[in-house]
């Protein structure tokens, strides 16, 4: 137990850390997570006793309200034994005795990656409660990389996995429990498409697993289409075109025959697998149904999100259909149509667009031209995003080149 001076030290500083406003308070903690994003429901679900503290977060509760690691892990410690005694009918004590107003849910030290998944994993076969601060995590994270690299990203979505996974430990009402998992779909799935973009193929199709278990569960089938199309993208960019395949016809069916943003990229990953696999009557087939589907879409399903399929995306994925078939012409016209719409912060983007018209300026018998214009794609990104899926992608065309033009390429991804 913690002794009776650590207790006087700690309730000292709480105490003084009470006097302080709410806005305050959450500033303190932003401040000690070096100025990243802090919510100050976290404060609430400290005072209305819902939350104690992970150990994630201790480090950061101690920087943020001048207190040793050990004081903050002590009086954690004997926050949840009295708690517990108090479910069992003893003396009731609330968590502002020892925390007050104090926002010690800091929710900055963030948690192993891969330790997230699997709790919130194990929790979609359990059950859940209180989605107070999960009710728009998912829209605020579904908007794209926004010039920010993915490793930012996964570091800004930590907070949100960390809560979620709290959340699902516990039990809950049928209604909230549907809520729940789709938003863990969707979260879930999110961190995958990042993994996938770090060239992590193994950890994103353990996300995009447990993504796809939530969509199940909570019986959206949209959510599922979604989920396994972005799936299908990890064997269709790493070399495993049939797998592609596979997951994206799945994906196609789970979508139905409404126009919806989930089948249209369902649709457009079809013809993507489908031409990398060599099928060329099967890719043409879904190139037709994408267009069906796109040209019936409300300006909801254009949304220029993670899930949305505006038409700047149709025509990144008209690009790389297009140069896989082949036929260099259309993809040429799919890459300028894509540009013209694609903004300045979107640096991946232009890079995968640069390196199909490479590879389009490869099939058109320019070797030298498609060195010249992969190299300076390549160089032209900042370091951070050269790798995963950018790397693969430039990798794949230097295989394809000859001799003199590969060494130019090869001096550039290696200098």
């Amino acid at each position: 137990m913690m002794s009776a001076e650590g207790i006087g030290e700690l309730l000292r500083r709480l105490r003084e850390a009470a006097s302080r406003s709410r806005e305050d308070q959450a500033r303190l903690m932003a401040d000690a997570q070096g100025g990243r994003y802090f919510d100050p429901e976290n404060l609430k679900r400290w005072e209305s006793e819902k939350r104690l503290p992970v150990r994630h977060w201790h480090q950061s509760i101690a920087e943020a309200y001048g207190l040793s690691l050990d004081q903050v892990q002590r009086a954690v410690a004997e926050s949840r034994r009295r708690r517990r005694e108090a479910e069992k009918g003893g003396e009731t004590v609330k968590r502002r005795r020892f925390f007050g107003t104090a926002a010690v849910i800091g929710m900055t030290s963030l948690p192993d990656m891969a330790q997230a998944r699997d709790e919130i994993d194990r929790a979609l076969d359990g059950t859940g409660t209180d989605l107070s601060h999960l009710d728009t995590a998912f829209q605020r994270h579904h908007g794209g990389y926004k010039g920010r690299t993915p490793a930012a990203v996964l570091e800004e979505m930590h907070t949100d996995l960390a809560v979620l996974g709290d959340v699902l430990s516990r039990s809950h009402p049928a209604q909230a429990s549907t809520a729940l998992t789709h938003t863990a779909a969707g979260l879930t799935g999110l961190v995958a498409i990042v993994q996938h973009d770090r060239g992590d193929q193994a950890d994103a199709s353990r996300w995009f697993a447990t993504a796809e278990k939530a969509a199940r569960k909570c019986g959206d089938r949209r959510m599922t289409a979604w989920v396994l199309a972005r799936h299908a993208m990890v064997p269709l960019n790493y070399g495993a075109p049939q797998d592609a395949a596979r997951l994206a016809r799945q994906a196609r069916a789970e979508a139905g025959k409404s126009a919806t943003a989930a089948a249209a990229l369902a649709a457009a990953v079809t013809a993507r697998a489908l031409a990398a696999a060599g099928d060329r009557d099967g890719a043409t087939a879904a190139l037709i149904d994408l267009r069906r589907i796109t040209d019936r879409l409300d300006d909801a399903h254009r949304a220029d999100t993670w899930t949305g399929y505006p038409l700047q995306k149709h025509h990144v994925h008209l690009s790389q259909a297009y140069t896989l078939l082949g036929d260099t012409r259309a993809a040429y016209a799919a890459q300028a149509a894509a540009l013209a719409l694609t903004r300045s912060a979107s640096v991946m983007t232009r890079a995968l667009l640069a390196i199909d018209t490479a590879t389009c300026l490869q099939l058109d018998g320019e070797p030298a031209e498609a060195a010249r214009t992969a190299t300076t794609a390549w160089q032209q990104l900042p370091p951070e995003h050269r790798c995963g899926l950018v790397r693969s992608r430039i990798e794949a065309l230097h295989r394809t080149l000859p001799h003199g033009p590969r060494g130019q390429l090869e001096e550039a991804l290696h200098g």
